[in-house]
């Protein structure tokens, strides 16, 4: 597989896979994680760790009062917990001779192209002095807009800004399944490779101590093969999973890469959250959007109403008439002027194609 040649790769690890049953951290299973990694190191493959933990690190230490407003109770966990989490993650990467770099991020930090850019330039500058960034949501901030909607978002977002080769995220099960987990009839999904994919047969079940589960696992593995990036959900809890992964062994579900994207394209794919407006289009642009494999600019002459309000060099929203999702896109020239051009021939094109992602194609 595809993996087996990685030379820079993200590893996320999930609250149940470094947690206890009793919400202690399961600092055996830390270890186990961190050997391997260095493992990897001495193997020239540079690793970034994407690492949840830090709430359930902090149930561990504190009692949260039942009258605490709910985001109240999550930063205090998660400002007690981080310390906790990352602490442990430097005493056992000290042991092999590994130094480590907390890096903690809200979703705000990749909305905008000149800070997401001098981001990339931060991880990238402590890979290239071998230092392994440990990444988590900066959960002491990271409030309603600014959240990510788990840390398997957060990982897809740093594989595709650092251009990685291939995505590891570590759960509690083995992969993913034709049906219940639970189920012995359900059989395990070694391979996704399809362009299109019927999710609706996963679980929306999620950890106990995280706020994922299956189902974004999934929607990110696909949407982040569609750009490029390998990505191999599998479980955490086996011994040696990395290496067995990278070996090429058939453990987990793969995500088969497409044709890799442009650096910019796999921004644009990961920025929905970061909308300012949306543009809807007419079938004729519709069809020739998705249909036509060439590369298609949004032409204003397709588009038949613009919702919201944005500026030259915001993130839009393109959908069918229907309100359907097509992809995301950089607007050239502002709502101002969209609405001046609409339907209109001859004019020049509000998403050009080196800016545009599209979910179908």
């Amino acid at each position: 597989m595809a993996s087996r040649f990685a030379k820079k790769i993200v590893v996320k690890v999930g609250s149940n896979v470094i947690t206890r049953a009793d919400g202690l951290p399961d600092e055996e299973r830390m270890a186990q994680l961190v050997a391997q990694i260095a493992q990897l190191n001495k193997q020239n493959i540079s690793v970034v760790l994407v690492s949840s933990g830090a709430v359930a690190s902090g149930r561990s230490v504190i009692t949260i009062k039942d009258k605490t407003d709910t985001v109240a109770a999550r930063q205090q966990l998660a400002a007690v917990g981080q310390i906790k989490l990352i602490n442990t993650y430097s005493t056992l990467f000290a042991k092999q001779d590994i130094v480590c770099a907390q890096v903690l991020v809200t979703k705000g930090d990749f909305r905008d192209r000149r800070h997401y850019l001098n981001m990339k330039s931060c991880v990238n500058n402590l890979l290239e002095n071998q230092i392994v960034p440990v990444v988590n949501e900066n959960d002491v901030i990271a409030v309603t807009e600014l959240m990510f909607t788990d840390n398997d978002e957060l990982s897809a977002l740093i594989a595709s800004m650092i251009d990685a080769d291939a995505l590891i995220l570590l759960t509690s099960v083995d992969g993913l399944y034709n049906g219940n987990p639970t189920d012995p009839n359900s059989q395990l999904i070694p391979l996704i490779d399809k362009a299109k994919v019927d999710f609706s047969f996963i679980s929306t079940e999620r950890s106990n101590f995280g706020r994922g589960g299956m189902i974004t696992k999934a929607r990110m593995a696909h949407k982040l093969a569609k750009v490029g990036v390998a990505v191999h959900i599998a479980n955490g809890k086996k011994d040696n999973i990395l290496l067995d992964v990278l070996g090429g062994k058939a453990v987990g579900t793969t995500f088969t890469p497409h044709k890799s994207a442009s650096q910019l394209k796999r921004w644009v794919a990961n920025t929905e959250g970061f909308a300012h407006g949306a543009v809807y289009v007419n079938q004729g642009a519709h069809n020739a959007l998705i249909n036509t494999g060439k590369a298609i600019s949004l032409l204003p002459v397709g588009i038949t109403k613009i919702d919201g309000l944005f500026e030259k060099g915001d993130v839009v929203r393109i959908l069918t008439e229907k309100g359907e999702p097509i992809g995301m896109g950089v607007a050239k020239y502002s709502s101002t002027k969209a609405l001046e051009r609409l339907g209109q021939k001859g004019q020049p094109p509000l998403v050009h194609y080196d800016y545009l992602y599209l979910n179908d194609v």
